[in-house]
């Protein structure tokens, strides 16, 4: 019985190493991860270089791990046996005490003393009203929600740490009391929802304008079915999906997005990202170097807003007030900040970042030029 018992998992084994081998070599390389939102390794030949450096077994390695047969599901599986166990984290991912609402650990950032200098650097170049904010991550506005001693959160020191480092020229708005209930973030992503981002922009608006708009009409559902980024990292399959819902009518602007220097025309929201994966960027479109929204009965001049994804959505509420809002994003807009802000005749900038985002980004230097 236990020779017998020893050719079964011995067999077995072979079954799995060598069938999985094999799987690996039939199936076709993908490129993107549509549950994760990310580009895939690919498999990329040797030469004398990086065999020397020992970078093709890096490489191979990355390869190897993103090209794995059923990949999400082994990620999925995972995750649910480091529930069973007990532990609060998979993947870099906190799961809530309601077992709902996924946490994207926080790292606060080593250099901040820095990246609050580039804000100051900005507020220098130019003879323009510098507003800056940064918005609390979801784990500081419901920490009530966070497993028992989880280290990596936001405790809110960053945002009190960041005001002090600010110069006389730039207006500290302090975001750290704006975001409340249980519909300012989404359980499965890192992004605050349309309410969140409504918040948000009341507490912008007070501070910078002394008034705010209230949208016409009631929020719309437009999905209910929306998985984040946050839920693609945690192989937490059994966490429900997001809703998502817009507010503003976009009828009442001109939208331009800037993509390669040349303006194409463009909106608030663009439903065929619905169909999709990521449907976060059904709010502009997604990710773009620059946007400029035009509203003729807006109240305020021009506002020109450095910023992360997270203006998505908070867009289409700034429209409402003001007769231009140009968006620019440092990650893919290399050009001059301040000569843009001369050119352009900027009433007012705005440098808004998630807090998780300004503590990462590699491109705020670029705020300088």
């Amino acid at each position: 019985m236990d020779k017998k018992y020893s050719i079964f998992i011995t067999v077995l084994f072979c079954l799995f190493i060598f069938g999985f081998g094999i799987a690996h070599l039939i199936l076709p390389d993908k490129e993107v991860s549509e549950q994760e939102n990310r580009y895939l390794a690919l498999f990329q030949p040797p030469t004398l270089s990086t065999l020397k450096e020992g970078e093709f077994m890096e490489d191979f390695e990355d390869y190897i791990v993103d090209q794995f047969p059923l990949r999400d599901w082994w990620i999925g599986l995972k995750a649910r046996g480091e529930k069973l166990l007990g532990k609060q984290e998979n993947n870099g991912v906190y799961l809530g005490t309601d077992g709902q609402t996924l946490f994207a650990q926080y790292t606060r950032p080593g250099d901040l003393a820095s990246r609050v200098g580039y804000v100051n650097a900005l507020a220098n170049n130019v003879d323009v009203p510098v507003h800056f904010a940064l918005i609390p991550d979801k784990s500081y506005v419901w920490a009530d929600r966070l497993p028992d001693n989880a280290p990596l959160v936001d405790d809110g020191s960053v945002l009190t740490e960041a005001e002090g480092l600010l110069s006389d020229k730039v207006n500290w708005i302090d975001l750290s009391d704006a975001l409340s209930g249980d519909d300012a973030f989404y359980r499965t992503d890192h992004h605050w929802t349309t309410m969140g981002a409504y918040q948000g922009y009341t507490a912008l608006m007070q501070a910078t304008n002394g008034s705010f708009t209230l949208p016409g009409g009631q929020p719309a559902l437009v999905s209910d079915d929306f998985y984040g980024t946050t839920w693609s990292s945690s192989g937490a399959t059994w966490v429900a999906p997001d809703e998502m819902y817009t507010w503003v009518n976009e009828e009442d602007f001109t939208v331009t997005s800037y993509h390669t220097g040349e303006g194409t025309p463009s909106s608030l929201y663009d439903e065929s990202f619905l169909d999709k994966k990521d449907k976060y960027s059904m709010f502009l479109g997604g990710n773009q170097p620059l946007c400029v929204i035009e509203n003729e009965a807006g109240q305020q001049g021009r506002l020109l807003v450095v910023r992360d994804s997270y203006t998505d959505s908070l867009a289409p509420f700034l429209a409402q007030d003001y007769q231009q809002v140009h968006l620019w994003d440092l990650r893919h807009n290399r050009s001059s900040l301040s000569q843009y802000i001369r050119d352009n005749q900027i009433d007012q900038v705005l440098v808004l970042y998630s807090n998780a985002n300004f503590a990462t980004d590699g491109n705020l230097f670029f705020m300088g030029r």
